[in-house]
């Protein structure tokens, strides 16, 4: 189980440095808001639902 959360958290660092990057340089880059709205929108729940159930999963290791 503890190789599960380890997977889960290494997905959550790698996911949060590419949001990290990605949103900035959207939201600088002139006129792609409105083409990149829904995949930061998407990016930002799947963080989210990461966050969630890497801390469901560790409530079970002891």
């Amino acid at each position: 189980m503890t190789i599960v959360v380890q997977l889960l958290v290494i997905a959550l660092v790698i996911f949060s440095t590419l949001l990290v990057i990605g949103i900035p340089v959207t939201l600088a880059s002139p006129g792609q808001w409105e083409q990149s709205k829904n995949l930061i929108y998407t990016g930002a729940g799947i963080w989210a639902g990461l966050v969630i159930i890497t801390g469901f999963v560790n409530s079970f290791v002891a």
